[in-house]
């Protein structure tokens, strides 16, 4: 079984890890445009042209299904991306875990990018799965890029910033950007209030890998735990890669490094 992922960066590094502790032996095709990123403030036909090209490479080695791990491209590109590759290629994209989040009760708050803050997208999710609860729009400025470069003090300086937009008595922060996921701990920390109750973060890397594993009838066959065999494929601007030296710098990079036997 072959799994292909898409993104503008490193971001899909959390859906990767996601289903290499899920199906270990699964191989893995992780396609990002490091030339591009970010792709948040691309218009949306450009962003488009700039994830075909990331399917098509990923494509090219015959995937099983393929993972749009980035909410700002399946907001913009998943009619194309399907339109292409379905439906021998099944395409799966990626929901902020507004639903979860909201069933947890008490008020809570969406981190995104700006692009995504505010959009009809968006307030669209909140409507339809936010079920009445009280929720706040946190956009977070830079930390996406941050993120992508491992660049401590900016990500630091991102968190602070959003975390101080943040109300002070949310229950829950959805991460409404894959990037955000690879600094959950940091922003937990942030969000935290002394004395008060822990603030729940709620991503979607896990549920969109359970998701493309059920779209190939492998949920069944879930084999958590012990070593991977599966392959990795990297590819950087469609060209055949390894995983960059800062994926090494957040705990899903190391895992999928470890699980493939690539250096950490």
């Amino acid at each position: 079984m072959k799994i292909a992922l898409v993104d503008s960066g490193i971001g899909l590094l959390a859906a990767g890890a996601a289903l290499r502790r899920l199906r270990p032996d699964a191989d893995l095709v992780l396609s990002s445009d490091p030339d591009g990123m970010p792709w948040g403030p691309r218009t949306p036909a450009d962003l488009t042209e700039h994830a075909l090209a990331c399917a098509r490479a990923a494509a090219a080695h015959r995937p099983d299904a393929l993972v749009v791990a980035c909410n700002t491209a399946s907001v913009h590109a998943l009619p194309a991306l399907r339109s292409e590759l379905e439906p021998h290629v099944p395409v799966i994209g990626t929901v902020p875990a507004i639903k979860p989040a909201a069933a947890r009760g008490g008020r809570i708050a969406i981190w995104a990018t700006p692009a995504t803050t505010g959009s009809a997208y968006q307030r669209g999710l909140i409507q339809d799965f936010g079920d009445g609860a009280h929720v706040t729009e946190v956009p977070c400025p830079g930390l996406a890029d941050a993120v992508e470069s491992a660049d401590e003090a900016a990500i630091d300086a991102a968190v602070a910033a959003a975390a101080a937009l943040t109300p002070r008595d949310v229950r829950a922060v959805v991460l409404g950007c894959t990037h955000y996921e690879l600094v959950a701990g940091r922003i937990r920390d942030a969000v935290g209030r002394p004395g008060g109750p822990p603030v729940a973060l709620y991503g979607s890397a896990e549920a969109f890998a359970v998701q493309a594993l059920r779209r190939l009838g492998a949920l069944s066959e879930i084999r958590t735990g012990g070593d991977g065999t599966g392959s990795l494929t990297v590819l950087l601007a469609a060209r055949t890669a390894v995983l960059p030296a800062v994926a090494a710098r957040y705990a899903e990079g190391r895992l999928r490094a470890a699980a493939v036997g690539l250096p950490a």
